[in-house]
């Protein structure tokens, strides 16, 4: 099962939620120039597992024949878009908003990569709230007043020399790193730690060990024996040994002393 099925579902409104009800972001294009721009970027959505498009004041329909065959089978996107006249009404039901910007600007806001943004987001989505991304048009970008709705900035690091990119490209590199977080919140919260072992069955182990190394005469120097213990009590308690290890190694003495 591949990790958009795992994650991905549709709740009673046929809105496309996250697994244990939590609702995935939103992606705004604000004032978009050409209907085949918005087609590609629900085609680079759709890759990454986004669903819920809204368009702000563009100049050409989500639903024009161009936006459609740009799309490449994105077209459900496209028929389930929802335009908007101005951001303020796209975005009045958000709780979390984050802006994409290419140049710095003089905003007492964070300004933050994709890679750094989208843990936070996830912590928003997490408590409950719904959140969203702003992209803006082609030519210009989003204006300081649209960036000033914004909770956080997002910029991704390019070529300081040519930081221009496609609408789709820019979507696409954003939602990219929404599916890896998608998927690292998910492994960290689906890994069972094992336990560790006591710090009473690690000195047993380690007092067996010291005994089984004196009785081969491991330690033939004296003088050097309290430093050459610790240094080898340290391998063992650097490396954090569980339970179910500690076990094993007391298998690997029996074996070497011909014990059971």
């Amino acid at each position: 099962m591949s990790l958009l099925n795992q994650h991905l579902k549709r709740n009673k409104k046929g809105e496309v939620i996250l697994d244990k009800g939590l609702r995935a972001p939103c992606f705004i294009l604000v004032r978009p120039q050409m209907a085949e721009n918005i087609g590609m970027a629900a085609r680079a959505m759709m890759n990454c597992g986004v669903f819920d498009l809204r368009v702000v004041a563009p100049r050409e329909s989500p639903t024009n024949e161009k936006a459609f065959s740009a799309s490449s089978g994105a077209e459900l996107i496209l028929q389930q878009a929802q335009v908007f006249e101005t951001l303020s009404q796209a975005v009045s039901d958000l709780n979390f908003l984050i802006a994409t910007t290419a140049r710095a600007r003089d905003m007492e806001k964070k300004v933050l990569t994709a890679e750094e943004n989208m843990p936070i987001l996830l912590r928003h989505i997490k408590n409950g709230e719904k959140v969203g991304i702003l992209f803006g048009c082609e030519r210009t970008g989003l204006l300081n007043d649209e960036l000033a709705l914004a909770d956080n900035l997002l910029t991704i690091p390019l070529n300081p020399a040519h930081t221009s990119l496609n609408l789709s490209q820019a979507v696409l590199l954003v939602g990219y790193e929404w599916l890896k977080a998608l998927q690292a919140q998910s492994e960290n919260s689906a890994k069972i730690q094992p336990s560790l072992a006591s710090k009473e069955e690690l000195v047993q182990f380690l007092e067996r060990f010291e005994k089984i190394l004196d009785e081969k005469g491991y330690y033939r120097w004296s003088l050097k024996k309290p430093r050459m213990r610790r240094n080898l009590n340290n391998i063992f308690v650097k490396a954090g040994l569980t339970k179910q290890e500690i076990r094993t190694l007391h298998g690997v003495l029996n074996t070497l002393t011909g014990r059971r």
